[in-house]
């Protein structure tokens, strides 16, 4: 073992190779996942529910609101954040996850070592600490232009779906969406003004088939089938979380029988917003309480 290889090891970094139980199984479905992914941090996030926020680096403040604003929400609604720890937006949707206690995962275009941009080196080391950096480049990689489109792949393949905040054309954030239609994932965009050349990209996404966002609900709406494909591939088992006791995981348990119950009729029965309820089945199911299954889900025991 080098002497790189051992700081490595010493700082807490594992590499995941195919056939590891924790490589994330969601990238495992797109057509060329990374053989390897070095990892700092918590990598059984990669395998938790995640929403992409991307954007422009020299995003408008608009933009940057925006994109914290949506990460809060995204994080309370049950789901993690990804981005590529760039400036701009992609800064901002990884400290909106952070302010709200929520997990972030950001995916490098470098070596597992080398936090860039060097202004995110205590972004980067924050995430580390309470969250995942992942890069499929092995260490010593420097930021090469030609790394950054290979890191959008898996971007957009380890989450639900992309949602792009802030884009002008052509931009990075566009080539991450692109990844994310072609691996079957939903594409999210927000509907900027004709005026604003930042939202360009936006726009065009809009008008190529990319839904609409004005608000968390619009996104957790279409992520359904592709959270239940999350926890079909899944194999990961985890520690039930102290959230597994709470009331809300009670109530759900309470109307849950052993005959199938939708996520809508649960929605309903509980009062409590479908983000919640999805995070918190998602917990109920990890813990192994609760089972997915074809139109809904049942009581396990």
């Amino acid at each position: 073992m080098s002497v790189v290889d051992r700081d490595l090891r010493a700082a807490g970094t594992e590499v995941l190779s195919l056939a590891d139980p924790l490589y994330p199984p969601l990238l495992k479905t797109i057509p060329d996942p990374p053989p390897l992914l070095h990892v700092r941090g918590n990598p059984m996030l990669l395998a938790r529910p995640q929403l992409a926020i991307v954007g422009a680096r020299r995003a408008s403040a608009a933009g940057l609101q925006v994109a914290h604003k949506l990460a809060v929400a995204a994080v309370r609604a049950g789901l993690g954040v990804t981005s590529g720890l760039a400036l701009g937006v992609d800064g901002a949707a990884h400290r909106g996850a952070l302010s709200a206690g929520g997990d972030t995962v950001a995916v490098m275009a470098t070596g597992i070592e080398t936090i860039y941009p060097h202004r995110h080196e205590p972004l980067g080391q924050e995430i580390a600490s309470s969250g995942c950096l992942v890069t499929e480049f092995p260490p010593g990689t420097k930021p090469l232009p030609y790394h950054f489109p290979k890191r959008n792949r898996i971007i957009s393949g380890l989450s639900l779906g992309v949602l792009v905040v802030e884009s002008a054309l052509p931009s990075g954030s566009l080539i991450t969406a692109t990844s994310a239609m072609e691996q079957g994932r939903e594409v999210f965009a927000l509907p900027w003004s004709i005026s604003h050349k930042g939202g360009a990209g936006c726009l065009s996404l809009i008008r190529d088939g990319a839904k609409m966002v004005l608000g968390i609900e619009d996104i957790l709406e279409e992520l359904d089938s592709l959270f239940g494909l999350q926890q079909e591939l899944s194999q990961v088992s985890t520690i039930p979380s102290p959230e597994s006791t709470s009331e809300p995981d009670c109530l759900l348990l309470e109307l849950l029988g052993f005959e199938v119950s939708s996520l809508d009729q649960l929605v309903v029965a509980s009062g409590l917003p479908v983000g919640q309820v999805m995070g918190e089945l998602s917990s109920l199911e990890l813990a192994g309480r609760v089972n997915r299954c074809p139109g809904g889900y049942i009581r396990s025991r």
